[in-house]
C-alpha cells in the first residue's frame, strides 16, 4: 500500500511497518499484552498457534527491530514507544468481546 510523500519524507522509519494478521503482529500483541512476563518460544507457539520453526525466527527479526528482547531461554516485549499501543490495542480487543456489548448468544 503507497503512503504519503509527506509520511515518507517526515518519519516513516518512526512507525511499525507490522501488518495486522501476520506472525510478528500477533507475537508482538501477545507480548504486550502479558508485558509483565517472560516467555519461551514453546510458550509463545502454545499461545499464538504460530509454527514451532517460525516463533524463533520471527522473534529474532524482531530482536534485530528493537521489538523485543531476548535473556536466556525467555522473550519478552521491548520498552520502545512504538510499542505502547499494542498493549492498548490487545486489552481493547479482549474486553469488547467479553463485555455485555453482544449479549447473549444461543450457544
Amino acid at each position: 500500500m503507497p503512503i504519503n510523500i509527506d509520511r515518507f519524507e517526515n518519519g516513516a522509519g518512526d512507525a511499525l511497518d507490522i501488518q495486522e494478521g501476520t506472525q510478528p503482529h500477533t507475537i508482538l500483541t501477545f507480548l504486550a499484552t502479558n508485558d509483565d512476563q517472560a516467555f519461551t518460544q514453546t510458550e509463545i507457539h502454545d499461545a499464538t498457534d504460530i509454527p514451532r520453526g517460525s516463533v524463533g525466527v520471527v522473534l529474532s527479526r524482531l530482536e534485530e527491530r528493537g521489538l523485543v528482547r531476548h535473556r536466556g531461554r525467555y522473550w519478552a516485549i521491548a520498552a520502545d514507544d512504538r510499542l505502547a499501543s499494542y498493549a492498548a490495542q490487545g486489552a481493547a480487543s479482549s474486553t469488547s468481546t467479553t463485555d455485555d456489548y453482544y449479549g447473549e448468544t444461543d450457544g
